[in-house]
């Protein structure tokens, strides 16, 4: 086992990375000119589309401001039925995707238990989003609304139907002038990315951690971890808001008002989950036999299975996140095509010169890689410019979960930290590359001046790209989500360990936790 001191040391020099990078992002202006939206329009992630993505240039004067007419706000029954598919894909990539993929990965005796956990964590996470999950991430905050949403719609007030629910009653914006969806088709489409988000996690606790432990993880993790950062990366007031210059259109979350732009979660769901993975396997220490012992998959058939599930359920991830049934959605689509066979490919090369031999795990791998890097890009980036993210994201993955980890001799089971949070950084990163229209990518669109002779145009200007600001408001993004999910994740898994406990005994752990914890199996032949 680690020496707590290396532990220590390694946990302090990860830190001190993040809280170098922040405030040296912090400093930059910022690149979106976004607002606080009335508690029923909260969107998910600026797009790439001419009408869908954060603004850019500076307001009108106020003269101005005061003669824009708002557009008339339209429901499209495709664009319902879209978020409605998409939101049935994320749930795909969760369970049973992610669950068979890292079951895949675990030794056979504790297959059963992994599956356990990524569902109980998945079912957690839906009721917690009922009852505060939702409102705490994807409502006004008032006074702390660059951090944290309201209290508006605990346990689904106004969602529930009991005022009557038609296509008008509690409607979300989209990226679109005057385009929106049914709020409860957002709040279901969001669900799934907190379930996952937490789902991610345990697989860097694999083969160790107690069942009651991740049922209280799944509780408290989203509440200190992702709700604040999804508030803070993708809380704006919508477009209409801004293009009227409405009151309060200077607002919105932290990272979002520094112009971070994240389409489908490299930072809230990767990089997020991906750090907070590495401080709860430095909090639960190495297997027993970890480095001495070979660990093998016990089935690369599952995790096969489970890869493709994936990938088939992250077109709901990315190309849904565009929140519309637009040509922006089916770009999306193609790049989460194009990323990932470009990262399997050079994950699966990689390792052909390095070690001498392709193997199946890491042509999964690297597909996985992929997609995570694709994931903050996918509706910004042009398909050469996802390939490249695809074709760059496997090498450094690879260093990452063999050399480095290796190096530190940390216990990441299923290498989340080196997938999720390296893959993430690079996504979030490369997000502010790739974007420029010069190399192909879809820009980022002017809100503030989308409007004419006092009317909201329905397609939006382009806004001017400057390369080093947008980097540096990636550069925040990726710091100051390392920085909270590092200190909110190093909380919550110390509370757990000093109350109720992180791990097994070593007898369950030998014994294997299907029957240990389950007093079941997963296979009887």
């Amino acid at each position: 086992m680690m020496k707590s001191h290396a532990i220590g040391r390694f946990a302090g020099l990860f830190l001190a990375a993040s809280i170098a990078v922040a405030p040296l992002a912090m400093a930059a202006p910022a690149l979106a000119q976004n607002a606080p939206a009335t508690n029923t329009t909260a969107v998910n992630a600026p797009a790439a589309e001419a009408t869908n993505a954060p603004a850019a240039a500076p307001a009108p004067a106020a003269d101005a401001k005061a003669t824009i007419k708002a557009p008339e706000k339209k429901v499209e029954k495709g664009d319902v039925a879209w978020m409605l598919i998409s939101s049935a894909l994320v749930l795909v990539m969760t369970v049973p995707g992610l669950a068979l993929f890292y079951g895949g990965l675990v030794r056979q005796k504790n297959m059963l238990a992994m599956l356990m956990k990524v569902t109980v964590v998945t079912i957690i996470g839906m009721l917690a989003w009922a009852f505060w999950g939702y409102s705490l991430a994807f409502t006004d905050g008032g006074s702390h609304d660059h951090f944290f949403g309201g209290f508006s719609r605990l346990f689904m007030a106004g969602l529930d139907g009991q005022k009557g629910m038609d296509m008008t009653s509690a409607i979300s914006a989209t990226f679109s002038t005057g385009v929106y969806i049914p709020e409860i088709v957002y709040f279901c489409f969001q669900m799934t990315f907190a379930a996952i988000t937490a789902a991610l996690v345990v697989g860097s606790l694999a083969e160790r951690v107690k069942f009651s432990a991740i049922c209280v993880f799944s509780v408290l993790w989203p509440l200190i971890v992702y709700y604040p950062i999804a508030h803070m990366v993708w809380w704006w007031p919508g477009p209409d808001a801004v293009a009227t210059h409405a009151p309060g259109s200077d607002g919105g979350g932290f990272l979002f008002l520094r112009g971070a732009i994240d389409f489908a979660g490299g930072s809230v769901v990767h990089i997020n989950a991906g750090v907070a993975a590495l401080v709860g396997c430095l909090m639960l220490g190495k297997r027993k036999g970890y480095g001495t012992e070979a660990m093998p998959p016990h089935s690369l058939v599952m995790s096969l299975i489970g890869t493709g599930l994936l990938w088939f359920g992250w077109f709901g991830f990315n190309a849904g996140s565009n929140l519309e049934a637009t040509s922006y959605a089916g770009l999306a689509m193609a790049n989460t095509f194009l990323a990932t066979a470009a990262a399997g490919f050079s994950w699966m090369m990689t390792e052909w010169l390095v070690r001498g031999k392709p193997t199946m795990l890491g042509l999964a791998s690297g597909a996985v890689a992929g997609l995570v890097a694709v994931t903050p890009a996918s509706g910004f980036a042009g398909p050469m410019g996802a390939i490249v993210l695809g074709l760059v994201v496997s090498p450094i993955c690879v260093f990452f979960c063999s050399y480095v980890k290796n190096l530190f001799k940390y216990d990441d089971s299923l290498d989340v930290f080196g997938v999720h949070g390296i893959g993430g950084m690079i996504g979030a990163i490369g997000t502010g590359i790739v974007v420029n229209p010069a190399l192909g990518g879809a820009g980022i669109v002017d809100y503030a001046n989308c409007s004419k002779d006092g009317v909201v145009l329905s397609t939006c200007p382009t806004a001017a790209y400057s390369l080093g600001g947008q980097l540096i408001s990636q550069l925040t993004d990726v710091g100051m989500t390392v920085l909270w999910s590092g200190i909110g994740s190093l909380i919550v898994f110390a509370a757990i360990k000093y109350t109720i406990g992180l791990r097994v005994s070593p007898e369950a752990e030998e014994e294997g936790l299907d029957i240990s914890l389950h007093g079941e199996r997963a296979y009887h032949s």
